[in-house]
């Protein structure tokens, strides 16, 4: 079963559900596709033993095939390529766009000339290894690098179907959450009782929707705030999975990257029954994955 954690804004708490109800499972895999910021290695502290470097292709043109047709600077969708059309003196221009290209090969397979070969360029790596009994994976994208999606999908690439999977994906609505939740059985998706915190749980949920990814909520920090989160959950029929309250041993233990269930043995126990109650409920509504083995 694949459960991933989501959040409609940062700093709801996403990162500590998904780190402590890995920590409370048994035959956990944990895929960290936060990559721009990915911060669970710092409390599930995992041995790193594998370093791959992760890639996308961009076009490489070949000005002797070329003709400057436009072909290319045409069916980019994303504005990567921009032909400039020969001058008097037959010498035209092709530019290309790196931050741009999405890798996607439109242009490389539709040149008329097939003058268009396809090179590597980094984007990151994807760093595997093992916290205890816990299968290990994130990624980490470089700096400057604008895109953080084809990095998402080239972690989830490595996805175990033995192992019950849960997956850390980026703070907000935008394309890499898409790509982080996609094909997920469940997604629990983490909110505080605020005004911004409700707001952007509506966002949150439009999109689960969208996906058809049968979700619930976990209310962080649940007794400050007020209650329209609450009463938002019982109108539209969203279940309520736990909520947290707002303690100051646990912020104290989270500042020194001590998991809560660690700091606060007794949230194990309510982890392990909000999972059972999602397996027992969700279990056998699983989609099918593009999942390979570890």
């Amino acid at each position: 079963m694949i459960i991933s954690i989501a959040s409609g804004k940062g700093g709801t708490g996403k990162t500590t559900v998904a780190v402590n109800l890995a920590l409370s499972l048994d035959n956990i895999q944990f895929l960290d596709c936060d990559v721009e910021e990915p911060d669970a290695h710092i409390f599930l502290k995992p041995e790193i033993k594998t370093k791959l470097s992760a890639h996308i292709p961009i076009p490489e043109i070949d000005k002797e095939r070329c003709n400057y047709c436009g072909k290319c600077g045409q069916v980019c969708a994303y504005n990567a390529v921009a032909v400039i059309p020969p001058r008097d003196d037959g010498k035209g221009s092709v530019l290309i766009f790196p931050n741009l290209c999405h890798g996607c090969g439109a242009c490389s397979l539709l040149c008329p000339q097939k003058a268009i070969t396809e090179v590597n360029k980094e984007i990151g790596v994807v760093e595997i290894g093992n916290s205890g009994g816990i299968q290990f994976i994130h990624g980490r994208l470089n700096i400057g690098e604008v895109m953080s999606s084809p990095l998402i999908k080239q972690v989830k690439e490595y996805i175990n179907p033995t192992r019950t999977v849960i997956i850390d994906a980026p703070p907000g609505t935008s394309c890499s959450v898409i790509a982080s939740i996609k094909s997920s059985d469940f997604c629990i998706l983490v909110t505080e009782p605020t005004p911004f915190g409700l707001n952007d749980l509506i966002l949150a949920v439009g999109v689960v929707k969208k996906l058809k990814i049968p979700f619930g909520v976990v209310i962080n920090r649940a007794d400050i705030g007020d209650n329209k989160v609450e009463d938002y959950c019982q109108e539209n029929k969203i279940p309520i999975l736990m909520r947290i309250p707002f303690d100051r041993q646990i912020a104290v233990s989270y500042s020194k990257g001590i998991p809560l269930v660690e700091a606060r043995e007794e949230y194990k126990r309510e982890l392990q029954e909000m999972f059972n109650f999602i397996k027992e409920k969700y279990g056998n509504q699983t989609h099918r994955h593009d999942t390979y083995a570890f």
